[in-house]
């Protein structure tokens, strides 16, 4: 047995992965997942099934196992960490995506769905997202008070941006929001998963067959034109369509919410970014909070496809693995004093949007997005205050897949 090893939690004492943030600092991972990180980078932890995956909470461990190519994201191995009920009896029903393929496949789906999110394409639609963002912040400050963060800015902006990019008509916003929601929701039944998942295919689905006869400058296009040539089926097209409007607008809307009811609790911190004339300064401070939140809570999911060593203890073929990001993002030896939020930090290196082959598509056009809210709005409302207490948000819980805030009522 290896030192690593014998540090290992007995069987009844074993850490229950998907502990609660503690309610005086909830923008903090939990904290039995830091207490985990000071004994190790990785360990043995309980889930929801009783099964005991491990558990990587080290920086560095995290970006070395989300890049070795002897784990796997193959959903339907068994043995394979399921975040949830739901997921667990869905999977042999899930199709192939860039979420769970590996290999030469999953090289084939993602060069299908990069060609849109290049650095220079996102770059480009700066101007564009600067006006949305404009127009939603005069439409809140012409409105009543308070005003709900959420409605008014955090959700639509990302939303307008990723219609006008896939080409879905905004006006069905409310359709296809309603059913990406249930998507990062804990609480969704296996039915309920797959009536949403009906609607939104079958609505996607009518969108790509209409642009195959009268094509446009938009990815559902370029997805529909690959249908007629035989390089997607339908459904194929479909299922990437759905992939890029969730994760399009519920990520993003999720850190403009927290971002900003993390800035107004550090208002050191918020008054340098409100010295901002120009949103691509506000690069730094985006890459801070992005580390600091952590949108994606719940942690990537993996399965080993062989025997091997890691960070001193023995990973057999089979065995799941749980990367939780938050707790990497927190990892002292990688940000020192991780619980202070500093908009001067080199946070670059931070693992927000996973790392590897399987990292977000959509990181640049999310970081331009944040940028440019972070840049326009605390300048532009700089009296921008809770017009709650902190104590009476809403804030998902731990088990959810993504981090969030449900409303977030502001006042000037």
């Amino acid at each position: 047995m290896t030192e690593a090893e014998a540090r290992l939690a007995p069987d009844e004492q074993m850490y229950f992965y998907q502990d609660d943030r503690d309610a005086k600092c909830p923008f903090a991972p939990p904290p039995g997942l830091r207490a985990l990180n000071d004994e190790a980078p990785v360990s043995r932890a309980r889930i929801w099934d009783g099964s005991t995956p491990w558990l990587v909470t080290g920086h560095a461990a995290q970006r070395a196992i989300l890049s070795d190519p002897r784990v796997s994201s193959d959903d339907k191995q068994p043995g394979f960490p399921y975040p949830n009920k739901t997921m667990a009896e869905t999977a042999h029903e899930h199709p192939l995506t860039i979420f769970n393929a590996d290999g030469a496949d999953h090289s084939r789906i993602r060069r299908m769905m990069t060609r849109p999110f290049t650095r220079p394409r996102m770059e480009a639609l700066r101007p564009e997202i600067q006006r949305f963002t404009d127009e939603l912040i005069d439409k809140m400050l012409a409105g009543p008070k308070p005003a709900d963060l959420v409605s008014s800015l955090a959700l639509p902006l990302p939303s307008l941006m990723i219609c006008a990019l896939l080409g879905v008509p905004y006006e069905d916003h409310d359709f296809f929001q309603e059913h990406a929601s249930l998507a990062t929701r804990s609480d969704k039944t296996t039915e309920q998963q797959q009536a949403a998942n009906q609607a939104l295919g079958g609505y996607l689905a009518g969108l790509l067959q209409k642009k195959m006869q009268e094509p446009a400058e938009d990815v559902l296009s370029d997805f529909a034109g690959r249908v007629k040539e035989g390089d997607l089926t339908l459904p194929e097209a479909t299922l990437l369509s759905m992939i890029l409007l969730i994760a399009g607008h519920e990520t993003s809307a999720n850190m403009i919410t927290l971002g900003t009811a993390l800035l107004l609790e550090n208002p050191d911190q918020l008054a340098k970014l409100r010295e901002i004339d120009d949103t691509k300064n506000a690069a730094n401070a985006v890459e801070e909070i992005l580390r600091y939140l952590t949108v994606p809570q719940l942690g990537q999911r993996r399965i080993a496809r062989e025997d091997f060593e890691f960070e001193g203890v023995q990973i057999k073929a089979g065995d799941g693995i749980v990367v939780p990001l938050p707790a990497g993002n927190w990892d002292p030896e990688a940000f020192p004093e991780p619980e202070k939020l500093d908009l001067t930090r080199k946070a670059s290196h931070h693992v927000a949007f996973g790392w590897g082959i399987h990292q977000c598509l959509g990181q640049q056009l999310a970081r331009i997005e944040l940028q440019v809210v972070y840049g326009t709005l605390y300048r532009r409302v700089p009296t921008l205050r809770l017009a709650v207490d902190r104590d009476e948000l809403s804030f998902r819980p731990t088990d959810a897949l993504a981090f969030g805030i449900g409303e977030l009522p502001v006042t000037w």
